[in-house]
């Protein structure tokens, strides 16, 4: 017989992460991507613009500002992030995005389902969390050795959760 009092440890999480998207360029090697490649666009504009094919050169400057605007672009998705937690009582999912709109999704532990995709060649291409009719995905952004680490990782602590009846 289980005593009626509530144990305050089933509220702890069991398992907690935050994913963000890996960038392999950080803001330094962003610089000197941006300087090295300014500078080539600029002399060969300029070579180009000097010989007498000026459009040539406006296409060197719209390289740059198109590589410029990509990398930014990048820059601003990588602040999207997913804090996951698993506790004896709630299975929360917290997702924001890179404006910083938070959506949250919550499960029971004991309903939730973990899914995971596989690729033989790729690994892991997509895992979500199923329960009471709802689900998402979770690391969607995530390269395949993060997502490897993370399912194991997860799907342990939900098996661990659920064991402790």
């Amino acid at each position: 017989m289980r005593e009626s009092n509530v144990d305050v440890s089933e509220d702890r999480p069991v398992f907690a992460a935050e994913l963000t998207p890996h960038r392999s360029l950080g803001r330094k090697g962003f610089r000197v991507l941006l300087v090295l490649s300014g500078g080539i666009c600029f002399l060969y504009g300029v070579f180009f613009m000097a010989t007498g094919a000026w459009p040539i050169g406006f296409f060197f400057g719209l390289d740059f500002l198109l590589l410029y605007g990509a990398f930014k672009l990048s820059y601003w998705s990588g602040k999207a992030r997913e804090e996951v937690s698993v506790s004896r009582t709630n299975l929360s999912i917290r997702k924001f995005s890179p404006r910083g709109r938070m959506v949250e999704h919550r499960f029971n532990p004991f309903w939730a389902r973990f899914r995971v995709n596989r690729h033989e060649e790729f690994g892991i291409t997509s895992m979500q969390v199923t329960g009471e009719g709802r689900g998402t995905d979770v690391g969607s952004f995530l390269n395949p050795d993060d997502r490897e680490s993370f399912a194991k990782a997860f799907g342990g602590a939900l098996a661990t959760v659920k064991q402790k009846l």
